[in-house]
């Protein structure tokens, strides 16, 4: 462990990591190809659903650091037969961002991996009132795409990534079918601000 925490320490002081630059990314999107053990009213969760959120990543030569927050509204919600009144899916994850190396794209896009860990609320209720949905779960989530800068500080973002719940506990209140567990694949768009 002692190796890591040093091994880090050196990487973050090194002279690459004082060219590191920030990189905000507020970004719309949509989530598809859900799975769910919990209780879905409608058969929402595999359908397509907007999302919205954004992204702050400080990231150096090649290796960096991103927080990722990201919205769902109407998740569990297809339109019909308005079962549901209101839902979502938030997720919360902090990752590891691996891209090209900057010298190598500096005037053309710039792919990257991305992975990381962090938490998933999932949100829904019924119009009787009878099931509610309030699950907060540990998540991982992976990913990749690409950054491209139209000027010094304005670029665009693409990204997709794949979020998954971590095992979680059998709910006994009827909100899940088993343990609770919920997945969607992530694809958005962003304006990258560049400081």
């Amino acid at each position: 462990m002692k190796v890591r925490v040093l091994t880090l320490a050196l990487v973050l002081l090194s002279p690459s990591a004082a060219f590191a630059e920030w990189q905000f990314m507020p970004f719309l999107g949509a989530t598809f190809g859900g799975g769910t053990t919990l209780v879905d009213l409608e058969g929402a969760v595999g359908s397509p659903t907007v999302a919205v959120g954004v992204k702050a990543r400080v990231i150096g030569d090649m290796l960096g650091f991103e927080g990722d927050l990201g919205y769902a509204p109407g998740f569990f919600q297809a339109g019909d037969p308005h079962l549901v009144v209101r839902s979502s899916a938030t997720t919360l994850t902090a990752n590891v961002v691996l891209a090209v190396p900057r010298r190598l794209t500096q005037y053309t896009l710039r792919p990257y991996l991305v992975g990381g860990g962090g938490l998933m609320h999932a949100h829904s209720e019924d119009f009787f009132g009878a099931v509610t949905v309030g699950s907060t779960l540990p998540a991982m989530d992976v990913g990749g795409g690409v950054t491209g800068f139209l000027t010094n500080r304005f670029g665009v973002n693409w990204d997709v990534r794949y979020f998954r719940s971590l095992r979680g506990a059998d709910a006994g209140n009827g909100v899940s079918f088993g343990a609770e567990e919920l997945s969607f694949w992530r694809a958005s768009m962003a304006l990258a601000i560049r400081y």
